[in-house]
């Protein structure tokens, strides 16, 4: 909740020191402030363009009595700058002594920083990167904010009709205003240092740091968050590249709500996983439908048909363009949520006649190769948990055989689709899949074998001839058993239970092939 800190009013502007690196909206900000009687201070570019465009304004060396050093490094570090910002308005002894020392106060601080981001987003050099590490702009931000009571501090050009309105009505600008362009300037400077921090920790440490600050852009204001008595934001990373949803471009429909977002997250994380066409079919962050075939058109009609009651409502993730012919499947049905890569003029057309339905358009590939893995980070309360971003994919040549019969070249395949798909159902997570398709996923139980036993209930007749795959080791026969009873021919689990042979005996029985691979895919 925003606290209001008084009815007070600053006396009117008298003195504004404005140096920014983007423009936007300066000049006519600057003119504004001109027909007030403020006097303008500047430097470098911002002088140059304020002076081109007929303005009355004064060089900072003029103020500090010092040219500007180290090719620009130098300006504002200095007792006629800072003081001037600084003096508490409300202390004789600061008075008099600014006073005393011939320097004049500064009523307004208009500054934006050098952009590093864009620097580093270019590709640039890191000799150029390095210098676009803004150093006087966050400290006069800095002390502009620390002195708010006093000083205006204005960090973005969407800031400036609010105050000019403000001192064109009053003369002055009030205190809950001042207030929050105290708190929104230190968060400028907390981002940017943010950005610097991660940049420079992603080239020259190893592991996790000792505090992680994290860089920020709000993307939009949600609707509202899992539940419509929530209040909720979507925020990107800015250096986070690659094929993401936070990039995508929304080209229809409804705004996306939390939800939403989530789950064209997780069915877009499945996708990435694939090669070869492939849909995934996404509800309340579980894949209820996912298949590869030789056209989307192929992979999302079976996809889709894997659980179709659990589909009603669900997210689509498809990893190639969504041409025509897709669209009108997908019309079909109750869909939230569509992305691709890109769609078809004739696409459009079609999903469009449907108001609601978001399509999002991720203008970049879908698939392994273009994967940008980062470490994942939850919140928990009073903290936060971060970890890896591992690669979870097999070598079949790698795979330990532990029953006495070998999986088929046929088994093998399917085994290693089953798997991918594993890592991504929330654990207790069993899947049972035919070639390159799910036909039964048991997701988010407390038991392994409930987790099996729904997963061939979802998939009736449709997992005999199939082959499993647990996230997991199993604790006990009872889940062989369990695949056994909706005709399963093959088992790929992690293994490492006390109680392994006996689910090994358990294959053995049933004429099954069991492979282990060492490693486990849980996903809370």
């Amino acid at each position: 909740m925003r606290v209001s800190v008084g009815e007070g009013q600053l006396a009117t502007i008298k003195r504004a020191l404005i140096s920014v690196s983007d423009k936007k909206g300066i000049l006519e900000f600057a003119k504004e402030l001109e027909t007030m009687n403020v006097e303008i201070i500047s430097t470098g570019g911002t002088y140059k363009l304020l002076k081109e465009n007929g303005l009355k304004v004064k060089e900072v060396s003029e103020v500090t009595g010092f040219p500007e050093m180290l090719d620009g490094r130098v300006k504002t570090l200095h007792p006629m700058i800072h003081a001037g910002i600084l003096a508490r308005r409300d202390l004789k002894e600061h008075m008099s002594k600014i006073s005393e020392m011939g320097i004049d106060q500064i009523d307004m601080v208009v500054v934006n920083l050098y952009p590093f981001k864009e620097t580093v987003l270019k590709g640039s050099e890191f000799h150029e990167i390095v210098e676009n590490i803004d150093i006087g702009g966050p400290s006069m931000i800095r002390a502009a904010a620390k002195n708010y009571e006093s000083v205006a501090v204005i960090t973005n050009s969407a800031q400036y009709e609010e105050v000019i309105a403000q001192l064109k009505d009053n003369g002055s600008i009030g205190k809950d205003l001042l207030a929050k362009l105290m708190a929104e300037a230190f968060l400028a400077t907390a981002n940017y240092d943010a950005m610097v921090s991660k940049i420079m920790a992603s080239r020259f440490c190893e592991g996790f740091p000792n505090s992680i600050p994290m860089p920020s852009e709000k993307v939009m204001d949600l609707r509202y968050g899992e539940n419509p008595n929530q209040k909720a934001a979507f925020y990107s990373d800015p250096f986070t590249l690659g094929t993401t949803v936070a990039r995508s471009e929304q080209l229809h429909g409804k705004e996306l709500s939390f939800n939403n977002i989530l789950d064209l997250d997780k069915s877009l994380d499945i996708a990435m996983d694939f090669e070869r066409p492939t849909a995934a079919i996404m509800k309340h962050t579980n894949p209820c439908g996912l298949a590869s075939a030789d056209t989307i058109y192929d992979a999302f009609v079976t996809a889709y048909a894997v659980d179709p009651l659990s589909a009603f409502g669900c997210v689509i993730c498809l990893n190639r363009e969504c041409d025509a012919r897709t669209a009108e499947e997908i019309a079909k049905y109750f869909v939230e949520a569509v992305i691709a890569p890109d769609f078809e003029n004739e696409a459009l057309e079609i999903l469009m006649k449907k108001k609601n339905i978001r399509l999002l358009r991720t203008n970049s590939p879908i698939g392994p190769a273009h994967r940008i893995r980062e470490d994942k980070l939850k919140k928990v309360y009073g903290g936060y948990l971060v970890q890896t971003d591992e690669d979870v994919a097999i070598d079949p040549d790698k795979l330990t055989v532990v029953t006495k019969r070998k999986p088929t070249d046929e088994e093998l395949k399917a085994l290693g689709f089953a798997w991918k798909l594993a890592k991504h159902v929330t654990s207790n997570a069993v899947v049972y899949v035919k070639g390159e398709r799910a036909v039964g996923i048991g997701a988010g139980q407390m038991s392994r074998v409930d987790s099996a036993m729904i997963a061939r209930v979802k998939g009736g007749e449709g997992t005999k001839g199939s082959v499993m795959a647990s996230d997991a080791f199993f604790p006990f026969r009872d889940g062989v058993d369990e695949a056994a009873k909706a005709g399963v021919t093959a088992i790929i689990q992690p293994g490492g239970s006390i109680r392994d042979q006996e689910a090994i005996d358990a294959a053995d029985e049933h004429g099954m092939a069991m492979v282990f691979t060492g490693c486990r895919v849980f996903r809370h």
